[in-house]
């Protein structure tokens, strides 16, 4: 049997041939390719010629290439269109992946070889992009173990072994107690305050559930969020908190607590092995910020502003509702009550905006703001295979007409997809055998779906949503360089979200919205006054969402700063690490847990780095300052942003492209400023 994931592929520039792939060939491929890289490693092993950079270096960036293909459309399917074959694959193949890691980095031959390229960097005249790929090889070695004593490499081999698997456990769990939930409603006067759009995709749910004439409301986003902003029904709004609130916390099969353990154990283990005191520690040996303390002093400066503004917010939201008639006020009221307020104090109502934002409309909007900027140009193409009917796909091309890059656009949710929303590319841009590859991109979302009579209507914070990973798409899509480890976004974790931030910002202008916020039936233009209430209402609880984001952070390095990685109760662990931010009138509610379905450092890259976010924010609102005051079209300042950070991925040092662009060191004071914590 022919395996199309081992043939070249003939699709479209290169794109992956989707129909052809049957869950069956994944694991043939990956014993293919994993026996293709082993061999490549033993030519440089055994190789008697003296070790260069080029026969060196170089072979070990490409000595997984095919295994590069084969898992960037096997774990990409993972997380967009699962099943339990394709989750029992990805059980089979992580350790698999493992232990290839673990056969080149702790390999002492090869080790060797790089060590004495290392040391004769200063005289090899080596180019920016060249002497980075060498110091990030050498990194990678001395890093995952390459100096240890062969008793110690056998522990990391199996501390890794475990670790690759479980990450893949929660993940499963998350998504299957997700759509394990289901609110069926039967009484219409239930859904009182729930706009009608809502009411119509619930109903559609319905039908798609065998429960025809009813309503079905789910954790998916794009149900829970709506409900719990808009229904009446406080009883109801509290049975949907608690459901998602107790994902993967209720001690049944998808329970996540011994798995969060298990990780951060694991985790502390291995750091430990490797000589580090934590592994916040050994992950901020490659990242911007220099170590956990200094971490841990950023996101506490950050409480320190926001917490005084967080509580008098809290403190609004709730003399608001009790003067509205409510007795109490708990965590399952918030979103209801700061809503109402929101639209008394600033007279905006998220559903009056949404028929501005029809989706195409958005992205429509986001590809013109990158021809205006960028120059680049988006054409929709029918004969790029897809792997499920809802994605879109895209040419993209610059202002010469030269192919830059596939861009995949997957916007809806489903059951085989997981929550939340992400850029990722299914081939990275690089040179091989002399040979540009250009890249392919896809972002993934969790959009309301269209229904019946309406097309699908995004939130404002949808089309910030869109905004944001069609920033990172831009990271990926303009990649020039030679190595795709140091091309698109493979830069330093607390770098990666700069690019996808900073495009967020464009969408509170009125030049920006004037290109795409037309009504979806009339054709009318978003009125003068709207906008300014969608930039009044801008920093509407930002100190809280500040201390939110902050405390999430220091949860994240709360676990991997621990001495000894041993957390005894999840629960009491998460309220301890919060407690700094935790306000009084808004106290936890007990049977809730957040670290269980903390898929950003227990699944995802972030663990020790989901202070990333805010510490690009202070970088992206820097960094708009100067579009502000250059013009938020201005070619020149726009070149100068693609040419210093979009282009240049990881190949130099973040802070040496950022001040190339900026001409300074980030400023906290603009995020402040931003956020409405600085006059």
């Amino acid at each position: 049997m022919s395996n199309p994931l081992l043939q070249s592929f003939k699709g479209v520039f290169g794109t992956a041939p989707f129909s052809e792939i049957k869950e069956e060939h994944f694991i043939p491929a990956f014993d293919k390719a994993i026996e293709e890289a082993h061999e490549n490693i033993k030519k440089i092993e055994e190789s008697i010629d003296f070790p260069t950079f080029e026969n060196t270096i170089v072979t070990l960036e490409h000595c997984s290439d095919l295994l590069g293909k084969v898992s960037g459309i096997f774990f990409n399917l993972n997380s967009a269109q699962t099943n339990e074959k394709i989750q029992e694959i990805a059980q089979q193949v992580s350790p698999k992946l493992s232990a290839l890691s673990n056969d080149i980095l702790l390999n002492d031959k090869i080790f060797s070889k790089v060590q004495s390229i290392y040391k004769q960097k200063e005289v090899l005249d080596l180019s920016v992009e060249d002497a980075r790929l060498l110091e990030k090889t050498y990194k990678d070695f001395t890093l995952n173990g390459a100096e240890l004593s062969a008793e110690e490499k056998d522990k990391l081999r199996e501390v890794d072994l475990k670790l690759s698997t479980l990450s893949l456990t929660f993940g499963e769990h998350v998504l299957a107690a997700t759509n394990a939930f289901q609110m069926v409603v039967e009484d219409e006067n239930e859904l009182a305050g729930l706009p009608e759009a809502v009411k119509e995709a619930a109903a559609m749910t319905a039908k798609e559930v065998g429960e025809e004439g009813k309503w079905v409301f789910t954790l998916q986003y794009p149900s829970y969020i709506p409900f719990m902003t808009y229904a009446e029904n406080r009883a109801l709004r509290e049975k949907m908190f608690r459901a998602f609130g107790s994902r993967c916390f209720d001690g049944g099969e998808n329970d996540n607590q011994e798995t969060v353990r298990e990780i951060v154990l694991l985790r502390n283990h291995k750091a430990k092995i490797l000589g580090f005191d934590s592994y916040a520690d050994y992950v901020l040996e490659k990242r911007m910020a220099p170590s956990p303390d200094a971490v841990i002093d950023f996101l506490n400066d950050l409480q320190a502003k926001a917490h005084p503004a967080a509580e008098k917010e809290v403190e609004d939201v709730i003399a608001y509702a009790k003067a509205q008639g409510a007795e109490e006020v708990e965590r399952w009221d918030w979103g209801f009550w700061s809503e109402k307020l929101k639209k008394e104090r600033f007279a905006i109502d998220d559903e009056a905006l949404k028929p501005y934002f029809k989706l195409e409309n958005v992205l429509q909007g986001v590809f013109d703001v990158a021809q205006k900027l960028y120059g680049l140009s988006f054409k929709k193409r029918e004969d790029i295979e897809v792997y499920h009917e809802d994605v879109v796909t895209y040419e993209v091309t610059d202002e010469n007409g030269r192919h830059i890059s596939v861009f995949y656009a997957d916007f809806f949710p489903r059951a085989e997809k997981r929550g939340g929303a992400w850029m990722t590319s299914f081939r990275g841009q690089s040179f091989v055998n002399g040979k540009e590859q250009r890249p392919h991109v896809s972002i993934v979302c969790n959009f309301t779906k269209p229904t019946e009579t309406k097309p699908s209507l995004l939130t404002f914070n949808e089309v910030t949503t869109l905004f944001h990973e069609f920033g990172h798409a831009l990271h990926g899509m303009l990649a020039e360089g030679r190595y795709e480890s140091l091309t698109g976004t493979s830069v330093f974790w607390d770098f990666v979200e700069l690019p996808s931030q900073v495009l967020e910002n464009w969408c509170f202008e009125r030049e920006t919205l004037d290109m795409f916020a037309k009504h979806y039936e009339t054709g009318e233009a978003i009125p003068q006054e709207m906008i300014d209430k969608i930039k009044a209402a801008a920093t509407f609880l930002e100190g809280y969402q500040t201390l939110r984001q902050v405390s999430f952070g220091l949860l994240d390095m709360s676990y991997h700063r621990l001495a000894d990685g041993k957390v005894a109760d999840v629960s009491q662990f998460e309220e301890m690490a919060m407690s700094s931010t935790s306000i009084k009138a808004l106290p936890k509610v007990e049977g809730v847990n957040m670290s269980v379905a903390f898929s950003h450092i227990f699944q995802g890259g972030y663990a020790a780095g989901y202070y990333s976010y805010k510490w690009a924010e202070v970088l992206d609102a820097d960094a708009f300052e100067l579009f502000k005051e250059k013009g938020i079209f201005d070619k020149e300042t726009a070149n100068s942003f693609k040419e210093n950070v979009l282009s240049r991925g990881g190949i130099e040092d973040p802070m040496v492209l950022y001040k190339r662009f900026r001409g300074q060191e980030p400023k906290v004071d603009a995020l402040l400023r931003r956020a409405g914590l600085l006059k």
